[in-house]
């Protein structure tokens, strides 16, 4: 055999023994965590409008994991989300996915805490940056300011709406890291000239938007030439047809507008109820955090940073989205 014949063989081992480590590092593994204890924060009560929609993203998640997973529901109650994440650092799970609802300044102590015990954490649906960047964790949900602001110009764009009319929006403007999403489609529709009313909702109505009911209808007697509603939520944006019948009012008279979608916004768009809303993906909001933590537990990767927002959805093309929704996956 001559030497290049004896480098031909030597080579071709080399590149079968590369071959085989390939194709043995080739490992697909089930219920890849299903040591890892994880506390996720729904947000709402259970079946509500959007928290259901968070559910389902995480029970999928949780399925194609094995993580095991405690879920944990507030009623959108910043005060028991602070108490129940107090709990759930207590309890020491490996990791907690928390809504960032109650603000930076209730959260950060309790994220230290976790942070000093090993617990990894992630947050949904309102970001805590600041806390973040002391201590780690990344953010799953749509990127509120613009969001919020990007609607109010869609929805002035879409309406033609300007100077000298008039609009109403609602949000539970006590919760100052929760309404930056609908402080900036009111300075959107500022800028374009509207005159902007601001209803004061509470965590309860967001459980059951019937509450809102006599604060929706007296503001709409005491303005009776408002032109457009912004809801804080899928929860009340679904309520619309309730709301505008109460007040007297037919499809398509005030232009409503807010976010997500859910089987009562389909159902509302279909009858000219609802005119346009901003989808934020909830289900990814539920699906992406428990996804991170695992990764970041078992394979000590870094974790997930999403922005959820996907765009506007209108009476044009609410029809992409609709089945899913009815589903309770969009």
């Amino acid at each position: 055999m001559t030497a290049i014949s004896r480098r031909i063989l030597m080579a071709g081992a080399a590149l079968a023994a590369i071959l085989g480590t390939t194709a043995q590092a080739e490992v697909l593994r089930d219920d890849w965590c299903k040591d890892v204890k994880i506390r996720f924060f729904v947000g709402g009560a259970e079946g509500d409008g959007f928290a259901s929609i968070v559910y389902n993203g995480a029970k999928q998640a949780q399925k194609d994991t094995g993580a095991q997973v405690d879920f944990v529901f507030s009623g959108w109650s910043s005060e028991k989300m602070v108490q129940q994440l107090r709990e759930a650092v207590a309890s020491a799970p490996d990791g907690i996915a928390m809504m960032g609802h109650p603000g930076p300044d209730s959260i950060e102590p309790l994220a230290e805490e976790a942070s000093k015990a090993g617990i990894l954490m992630m947050y949904q649906n309102v970001d805590v940056p600041t806390v973040r960047a002391k201590f780690g964790g990344g953010y799953v949900g749509a990127n509120l300011a613009p969001q919020g602001y990007a609607l109010g110009a869609e929805a002035i764009r879409m309406s033609g709406f300007g100077a000298g009319d008039k609009a109403i929006v609602v949000a539970d403007w006590s919760q100052e890291n929760r309404v930056i999403r609908e402080l900036g489609t009111v300075q959107a529709l500022e800028d374009a000239g509207m005159t902007v009313i601001k209803l004061s909702t509470s965590p309860e109505m967001a459980g059951d938007p019937n509450l809102a009911i006599p604060v929706i209808t007296a503001g709409l007697l005491a303005n009776p030439d408002v032109k457009l509603i912004g809801y804080p939520g899928g929860q009340m944006l679904g309520n619309a047809p309730t709301y505008m019948e109460a007040a007297g009012k037919k499809p398509g008279e005030i232009f409503n507008i807010g976010f997500d979608t859910s089987p009562q916004i389909v159902e509302a768009f279909k009858n000219g109820w609802v005119q346009l809303t901003a989808d934020q993906q909830p289900f990814m909001q539920g699906y992406y955090p428990i996804l991170s933590l695992c990764q970041s537990k078992v394979y000590g990767l870094g974790a997930i940073s999403v922005d959820t927002g996907a765009g506007f959805v209108n009476a044009d093309n609410i029809g992409s989205v609709a089945d899913l929704a009815i589903e309770g996956l969009r």
